[in-house]
């Protein structure tokens, strides 16, 4: 497998797909039907617009990226995996610790390895189905051209998952592939697999929130599936996670410029009130601040798993930066302290690390959720504004694993139901607030001019100007 990708066939790749004619017949059969699903969910209305987008062109250092204005139905998504060294490669954790890392799937992993990659693969149409309509109120030429390369790079992730299901699976792989084209985001007949992709993405308050919380998740199932014994799926991810920090970029910077400007104008007009003069105000941004993390925080699924401790045993899943890590890394009588909550109680106890994989790769998000957090802070700081965002208690709005029934307030304080019904309007977006947010989501698409809600970004695109043409109308 080479680092450069080859863009003279139908599907780009850097996987010698001329050499499978089989595969290649059925991922050319697949591919109409993607580009169906690309016009009819994809990003609504502006299928015919230049946009000025990057693409890899080899998978090393090198070669990210090249950028140049293309129709999104012409973007070249194809099949790009990290250079690897299979002959030398060992297994990092579980019982096949120090054997080499499998290029075939062994038989008997080959159903835990299915669901993890149909897993994986439906959230990335899933996110650009939530995020179709979102172009129509983009708050300028740069935001929504954002927007779109994070759709083009979901749905190339898309086509990463495909091609390892067709190319390991067989008739069930491509049944699955064909499945994840059926599956629709809010369906009550065909819902997404997972919650949080069944949620709406209604403006681009809550688009910022996505691509932070959301996307990080994706971060960390990512880091976690390339340390996988099955090299396929390693090095896929590996390179998946080279555009999923470009998402979670977008999320922070954009939510950085709101609070930028809610900051210019509390400091400008000597007002808390912000909304009287169209932007968004901070208590307002830290209720999407607890929803949008609370919701993400489930997908990592219950605390205690024996799911995951299978996957982490079979070698399929590791932990995130496994290799970093200063334990054995077969957690046969390892510990690990996690939070749970019994009796209208939050309290701390030790369990074995093998069952807690869930909840160690949620502490490694914590963490970097709150390296965001803090620098947003700095913003608001450096504004002399008396205002701190925080990040809400891990049990606070939980519908996964043992939080699930708590009631509790994001400074982690257990209370009744009726405590609860009666506080949480303070504590997530209200519908006033929904309505209100919605009411700014007014499109900007003259070059260079940006919606009364967010500040411009400090730098342009690739060293374009702030006013360069990122969409062509």
């Amino acid at each position: 497998m080479s680092a450069q990708i080859d863009y003279n066939q139908l599907i780009p790749n850097n996987v010698n797909l001329a050499s499978d004619r089989r595969l290649l017949r059925a991922l050319e059969s697949w591919h109409p039907k993607f580009i169906n699903w690309w016009k009819d969910y994809g990003p609504d209305a502006y299928q015919e617009n230049e946009v000025y987008l990057r693409t890899a062109v080899s998978v090393d250092k090198k070669g990210w990226a090249h950028f140049g204005s293309v129709k999104m139905p012409d973007y070249r998504w194809g099949i790009f995996l990290a250079d690897s060294n299979a002959e030398e490669k060992r297994i990092g954790f579980g019982d096949h610790k120090g054997e080499k890392v499998w290029t075939d799937i062994p038989g008997e992993y080959r159903g835990p390895l299915r669901r993890l990659i149909v897993t994986q693969g439906d959230t990335e149409p899933a996110s650009v189905e939530q995020q179709r309509v979102l172009a129509a109120t983009a708050p300028s030429l740069i935001d929504m051209r954002n927007l779109f390369q994070v759709n083009v790079e979901e749905a190339r992730h898309l086509w990463a998952m495909v091609y390892l299901l067709m190319a390991h699976f067989g008739r069930d792989g491509r049944e699955e592939a064909e499945q994840l084209l059926e599956r629709r985001s809010g369906d009550p007949d065909r819902p997404r697999i997972l919650g949080a992709f069944n949620e709406q993405t209604p403006d681009w308050l809550s688009f910022y929130m996505f691509t932070y919380f959301t996307d990080r998740d994706g971060k960390y199932q990512l880091a976690s599936l390339a340390e996988s014994a099955f090299d396929p799926l390693a090095r896929t991810c590996q390179f998946m996670l080279t555009e999923e920090a470009h998402h979670m970029y977008v999320g922070e910077t954009g939510v950085a410029r709101i609070i930028q400007k809610a900051c210019d104008v509390m400091n400008k007009y000597k007002t808390d009130d912000v909304r009287r003069h169209g932007a968004i105000d901070l208590p307002t941004l830290q209720k999407y601040v607890n929803f949008h993390f609370s919701v993400s925080e489930d997908l990592f699924g219950a605390e205690l798993s024996t799911n995951a401790a299978n996957y982490f045993t079979q070698g399929l899943k590791g932990r995130y930066q496994e290799q970093f890590i200063k334990d054995d890394h077969s957690l046969k009588d390892e510990p690990y302290e996690i939070t749970t909550f019994s009796n209208n109680t939050l309290k701390k106890e030790e369990v074995p690390a093998l069952n807690s994989i869930n909840e160690r790769l949620r502490d490694d998000y914590i963490k970097d959720c709150q390296r965001g957090i803090n620098r947003w802070n700095k913003l608001i700081k450096d504004a002399g504004i008396d205002f701190e965002i925080t990040l809400p208690h891990r049990a606070f709005h939980r519908q996964i694993g043992s939080f699930a029934k708590a009631n509790v307030s994001p400074e982690g304080v257990t209370m009744t139901e009726e405590d609860w019904i009666k506080n949480s309007p303070s504590w997530l977006p209200s519908e006033q607030d929904h309505e209100y947010v919605k009411s700014l989501m007014i499109q900007v698409t003259e070059p260079g001019k940006f919606a009364s809600w967010i500040a411009p970004p400090r730098i342009g695109i690739n060293n374009q100007a702030i006013d360069f043409e990122y969409v062509r109308f």
